[in-house]
């Protein structure tokens, strides 16, 4: 057995997407809340088993002015010493403006030329009522009345789910099946999939690294995914 590397955003809950928003001091509705971001550094390969203590906290706070943006922090260590880093960037609208530092707005251009490989996943009609089974029960994934406050058709996957998909795919096609040689892993969600539609993987290598966009074949290649690098041994 191998774990994929993504498999942190979920080990052990804290403040991952859902257990960070229900923290002390923080107040949001979900019906505002989006996954903007989520970035894992791997300190080395996660064992297939074992016992860790998992550290969280709030990391900061940016105003987007129409938005804020909370960043989670989790770092993670076993008995051998460090293990990983999450930071998981919320997205919350109506809540800016309070005058605190806009932070950090990085852009990465895809390559101009063509990818070196391109992939499709389907994603399954079911697949955020599987997904929900890892400890985010947003109802945004899973109720046609709530998706619809928050301004969806009906239920999105969920950002982590796409996440997780997406770095497998990588790691399938150009890492040659080997999740030990992910070092990090960085994506900006930029727009929702939902169940039932395709991913479409594009990928491009520079060394020691692949950069990444993925789309919604369905709908014209939407972006679901961009800003997206795989840094690998």
């Amino acid at each position: 057995l191998h774990v994929l590397p993504s498999f942190a955003t979920v080990a052990g809950g804290g403040m991952a997407l859902a257990g960070g928003l229900t923290a002390p001091g923080i107040d949001v509705d979900l019906a505002a809340v989006l996954h903007g971001g989520q970035t894992v550094e791997l300190h080395r390969p996660i064992p297939v088993s074992g016992d860790a203590t998992q550290t969280s906290k709030v990391a900061a706070v940016y105003d987007k002015g129409k938005a804020a943006v909370i960043v989670l922090r989790t770092d993670v260590a076993d008995a051998d010493g460090p293990l990983w880093t999450c930071d998981t960037r919320i997205f919350v609208r109506g809540e800016g403006g309070f005058g605190g530092e806009r932070g950090p707005s990085e852009r990465v251009q895809a390559p101009a030329r063509e990818p070196d490989r391109t992939v499709e996943r389907a994603i399954r009609e079911d697949q955020a009522l599987l997904y929900r089974l890892s400890g985010d029960w947003n109802p945004l994934h899973a109720d046609p009345e709530f998706a619809k406050v928050a301004g969806f058709n009906k239920p999105i996957l969920h950002g982590l789910c796409s996440y997780g998909m997406v770095l497998k795919a990588v790691v399938d096609t150009v890492l040659d099946g080997d999740v030990a040689r992910v070092r990090s892993y960085a994506t900006r969600f930029a727009g929702v999939v939902y169940p039932g539609e395709t991913l479409r993987v594009r990928m491009w290598r520079d060394r020691a690294r692949v950069q990444v966009t993925a789309t919604a074949v369905e709908r014209d290649d939407a972006p679901v995914l961009t800003d997206t690098i795989v840094e690998h041994a």
